[in-house]
């Protein structure tokens, strides 16, 4: 035994002698020569190897010099030898990736994702490793869009000059499909509630468009916040959802399951501020009296979340200096004391913004809205703004900001969280009136390719015209905060019986909206149609010399300046323009100026109230000319209702021959909240008035300058099968020649 122990001891000793002297043995680096290399030259190899000559190199130094090149990733091979102070390198290069080809993937917009991805890039060197993981990758990354049942192989092809195709075989297999969602555990709600919650869907024969069907890892996730947040909402503190999925039923798809574990239901003990020495504290009275009302009722993250909201609305609007509102949360029993710490601090800066929650949408498309970016300093206002600049593009359901720590304490993080929703529509809609109805649809895209482009094709029916149109907009051209957009457009009327004059138009135009000033946007279109205009026997003379083809192109511009809250459903705020249309080639040159206004005030969360003003003029610019008769001018639908479109004003024997002048003014009272049990629903009552009139060519007409006015409700209903509205009006003031219209509806499907 003790023999044994001093032979291991002496063996222990002699491979710590043979180490040491390893390690210690150097010789000086006078001369480095490399062997094998033809695409990386000697000199980058010395430069990456960080390889000095007149120092002594060991072993140990060797290994390091060893790792650096084979890091390098431009070898496959190497060995390296110093003899006599010569420093020889012998390497096998890696290959140059020459090409990358998917085959079994058709779509541009599906090969560049994968390319996002992977680690392997076209132009550099050819790992074998690192093709296993981007294989996983690519796996991954279908799977997470539904696609479970990948298969990716892949394969080197040989070039010359050691390059290679690096070919993947992709089989995405069937897309699978949601075959039941179902919830269990301690749910506390009922199932259609929950399902009205999550953006999944179970696959239906009728969703045969809806892609939410189909599994998705991302909106799984997305899911299971949405439920916690709900649950949350309801007082279920603790609450906790695992999703998970399995393949029931060949060909019926997966079984999607919720485990719910709701937990305690939890009351609010006290809500209380904590105000710092150095601050106003009696600016944040009319914040901390609502307070005591909290307490005893169910926690909801939402009603701190309003406080909060109260308290950076405060901030901004008293100018103070940035305020950072802590939120403490402490668990007693059934009870959770929130208390919200008040403090001023320094200046903060925007360190990162995430963005959350959007499969189909690029991150640019939401980052380009943005009014702030990352490096600035952090301001509550201008992430307010965002986030409407965010909503205005109508692609979205929920947006949800979230301001974090940063890795530093004067950062910030930035998360802002999307649902996205349809973005496609198909539409149709319809009037009645006692003259008849009107038909139409089309077509609306407003994220095609996920880039927030929007594109609108649609056709238009009635008795007396036919117009097809077709427009593309991008919102945000090249991030630039710029609109630009392209419309092609073809018109028959005919007005032959009511109007006098049949048209046929076509042509397009090119324009873009730019912010001049804050607020204030300039917005032109360079426009040229050609038009063929005819009149009818019983006409007068005047109106027949319009008779002819006209080449007309002109230049419209508008100058508006928008303090509305938000675009879409906007509660406050105002919006003004100035639109006016030059003539740069015409046969029968007109000046056109006008005037819009809209504002909006909410008087409470139940009234939201608004007007609206709408003013033409239009003069001809010719001395001999009157105004062309397809150029004069009426009211449209949407600002006088209850009457039918241009049946109102100057009248030539029976034909509505409308006017050189037009004013329209509304009044809308908002009521989102008469039809609670009724979601998605709001019903407004409105008021409105207009008149036209003005003739050039004969004053003896009958300009009926009396005031038209009606007044109605309407109702736009977000319904499952898409936007529902109509209105029910009824004329207060009309003229004996005017055509009544009581009642309009549209429909429309999303997809």
């Amino acid at each position: 035994m003790i023999f044994r122990s001093m032979k291991k001891a002496l063996l222990q000793s002699l491979f710590f002698f043979i180490f040491v002297i390893t390690i210690s043995y150097a010789e000086i680096v006078k001369e480095v020569k490399v062997v094998g290399n033809v695409r990386v030259s000697s000199e980058t190899i010395v430069l990456f190897g960080d390889i000095r000559v007149n120092e002594d190199y060991n072993a140990q130094k060797i290994n390091e010099l060893s790792r650096q090149l084979y890091d390098t990733d431009f070898f496959s091979y190497l060995e390296i030898n110093l003899t006599n102070g010569l420093l020889e390198i012998s390497v096998k290069e890696n290959p140059i990736i020459q090409s990358l080809v998917f085959n079994g993937i058709k779509a541009k917009k599906h090969k560049e994702a994968i390319k996002e991805v992977i680690e392997l890039k076209e132009k550099t060197s050819y790992v074998e490793n690192k093709l296993i993981r981007d294989i996983q990758k690519i796996k991954t990354a279908f799977r997470n869009q539904g696609f479970y049942f990948i298969e990716v192989e892949a394969y080197a092809k040989e070039n010359v000059n050691n390059s290679i195709d690096l070919i993947y075989e992709i089989n995405r297999g069937k897309r699978a499909k949601i075959g039941k969602i179902v919830f269990i555990g301690d749910k506390k709600f009922k199932d259609g509630k929950l399902r009205g919650i999550i953006t999944s869907e179970e696959s239906k024969a009728w969703k045969f468009i809806s892609t939410k069907k189909y599994l998705n890892q991302e909106r799984i996730k997305l899911d299971t916040r949405l439920l916690e947040n709900f649950y949350k909402s309801k007082g279920y503190y603790q609450v906790k959802v695992l999703a998970t999925n399995i393949l029931y039923e060949e060909g019926e798809g997966f079984l999607l399951t919720y485990n719910i574990d709701s937990g305690k239901r939890f009351r609010f003990e006290d809500v209380s501020l904590k105000i710092s020495e150095g601050l106003d504290k009696s600016s944040f009275v009319e914040i901390a009296k609502d307070l005591p009302k909290l307490k005893n009722k169910y926690y909801s993250p939402k009603k701190i979340i309003k406080i909060l909201d109260k308290i950076n609305k405060l901030t901004t609007k008293k100018d103070l200096q940035f305020i950072n509102s802590k939120l403490v949360e402490t668990v007693k029993n059934d009870k959770i004391l929130v208390t919200i710490d008040v403090s001023e601090g320094k200046k903060y800066f925007v360190e990162r913004i995430n963005i959350i929650g959007n499969t189909v949408t690029e991150d640019n498309v939401i980052r380009g809205e943005l009014e702030v970016d990352e490096g600035d300093p952090y301001s509550l206002l201008l992430l307010d703004k965002s986030i409407n600049n965010i909503k205005s593009r109508n692609i979205f359901g929920k947006i949800n900001k979230n301001i974090y720590e940063g890795s530093s304490p004067d950062l910030k993080v930035i998360t802002i969280e999307v649902e996205e929703r349809a973005t496609g529509e198909i539409f149709a809609g319809a009037g009645v009136g006692t003259s008849g109805g009107t038909v139409g649809g089309g077509v609306k895209e407003n994220n095609f390719l996920g880039r927030g482009v929007k594109l609108d094709a649609n056709i238009q029916f009635s008795e007396t015209a036919i117009r097809g149109k077709f427009s593309v907009v991008n919102p945000n051209y090249n991030y630039s905060g710029n609109e630009i957009r392209f419309t092609a457009e073809s018109t028959r009327t005919s007005k032959m019986t009511t109007f006098g004059y049949d048209s046929s138009k076509t042509g397009f135009s090119l324009g873009t909206t730019f912010e001049q000033y804050e607020d204030i946007f300039i917005s032109p279109d360079l426009s040229t149609y050609y038009e063929s205009l005819s009149t009818n026997d019983n006409a007068s003379e005047a109106l027949k010399q319009q008779e002819g083809t006209y080449i007309d192109t002109e230049l419209r511009y508008s100058v508006i300046q928008d303090k509305r809250d938000q675009s879409f459903k906007p509660t406050e705020g105002y919006r003004a323009s100035f639109n006016q249309k030059l003539p740069l080639y015409s046969e029968s040159p007109s000046l056109i100026n006008g005037i819009d206004y809209s504002a909006y005030h909410s008087f409470s969360d139940n009234f939201i109230g608004s007007l609206r003003f709408h003013g033409r003029a239009i003069n001809s610019l010719s001395s001999s000319e009157d105004v062309k008769l397809s150029e004069r001018l009426s009211i449209p639908g949407r600002y006088l209702r209850g009457f039918e479109v241009g049946k109102i004003g100057p009248v030539d024997a029976s034909d509505y021959i409308g006017g050189n002048y037009v004013t329209a003014l509304g009044f809308n009272a908002a009521l989102p909240k008469l039809l609670p049990n009724l979601t998605n629903a709001d019903v407004s009552l409105f008021l409105d008035t207009g008149n036209v009139w003005g003739i050039d060519y004969d004053t003896n007409i009958d300009e009926s300058n009396k005031l038209r006015s009606a007044f109605g409700v309407s109702v736009d209903w977000f319904t499952p099968i898409g936007p529902l509205s109509f209105s029910f009006s009824e004329a207060i003031t009309s003229a004996s020649t005017d055509k009544p219209e009581s009642f309009r509806f549209n429909i429309g499907t999303t997809f």
